[in-house]
C-alpha cells in the first residue's frame, strides 16, 4: 500500500466534495478519511477492492459514491445490495448521519469477510445509522421495507430488481450506480418496473463514465398492489 497522506488525502476530497457542490464539515470529511483508512488497511489482507493507491481511492470510491447522494434526499431506510467495503452504503451514512440524520442505510453482502469489514468500520467510526446483514438479498426478510434500494457494479439490473423488489416499500425506488449506459440491461427490464431516469454523474478528476439509473414500480404493478 502507497503511503497513507492523511492531510492530502483530506485536501483532496474538500476540493472534490466542493466540486461536486457538497458541503462537508470537517467532522464529515476526517469520518470518510478515517473509514478510507480502515479499507486500505483491511484491503491488504480481504481484497476488498482492486484499487490499491489511497488517492485513487479518494476518486474512484469516496468521490464516485458521493456524486450520488443528491439522488437519495429524503430517504429515511436505504438498503445497499452487494454492499462490498462499503460502497456506497458507509460513505452514504458518514454523509447523512449529519445531512439527513433520520436516514438509516443497510448493507447486505454474501461475503463474511466483507461483512466482517463493515461491521468493524460501523464500530471504529461510531455509526449508529447503519446495520449489516450477511446473506442473499433474496432471503432477506425485514418487517420494515426500504423507500431506496441501491446498488454499485453489483449486478444486471433486471437480477437486482428480481432479487431485491420484494424489499422495496410501496412507493419506493432503485438507485443503481453503473459506469457506461447499459443501454442493454435497460432493454431487458423486467415486467412491472419502468426506468423513470439514466442520470449522468460528473466526479471530479475521474474520466470515466459514471450513470445513475433510477427504477420504479410501473404504473400498471402499482394498480395492482
Amino acid at each position: 500500500m502507497k503511503q497513507f497522506d492523511r492531510l492530502g488525502l483530506t485536501h483532496a476530497l474538500g476540493e472534490g466534495a466542493h466540486k461536486l457542490q457538497l458541503d462537508l464539515s470537517d467532522a464529515q470529511l476526517a469520518q470518510l478519511i478515517d473509514y478510507l483508512a480502515l479499507l486500505a488497511k483491511w484491503n491488504a489482507v480481504y481484497n476488498l477492492t482492486a484499487v490499491r493507491d489511497p488517492a485513487q481511492m479518494v476518486t474512484q470510491h469516496l468521490l464516485d459514491s458521493l456524486a450520488a447522494v443528491s439522488a437519495f434526499d429524503g430517504a429515511r431506510r436505504v438498503l445497499d445490495v452487494g454492499a462490498g467495503g462499503g460502497l456506497p452504503g458507509m460513505v452514504l451514512a458518514i454523509w447523512a448521519a449529519q445531512a439527513q440524520p433520520e436516514m438509516q442505510v443497510s448493507m447486505i453482502d454474501t461475503v463474511h469477510k466483507k461483512t466482517a469489514f463493515l461491521t468493524q468500520a460501523k464500530a471504529e467510526l461510531g455509526l449508529r445509522n447503519v446495520t449489516i446483514h450477511t446473506a442473499r438479498v433474496e432471503q432477506l426478510q425485514v418487517t420494515q421495507k426500504f423507500d431506496v434500494i441501491t446498488s454499485r457494479a453489483f449486478a444486471e439490473l433486471s437480477d437486482f430488481v428480481n432479487w431485491s423488489g420484494h424489499l422495496l416499500a410501496e412507493g419506493g425506488r432503485f438507485i443503481a450506480l453503473k459506469g457506461v449506459n447499459p443501454h442493454a440491461e435497460l432493454a431487458r427490464m423486467p415486467a412491472g418496473w419502468e426506468v423513470t431516469e439514466v442520470r449522468v454523474l460528473k466526479v471530479p478528476a475521474l474520466e470515466a463514465e459514471r450513470h445513475l439509473i433510477l427504477i420504479e414500480r410501473a404504473a400498471s404493478a402499482r394498480a395492482v398492489n
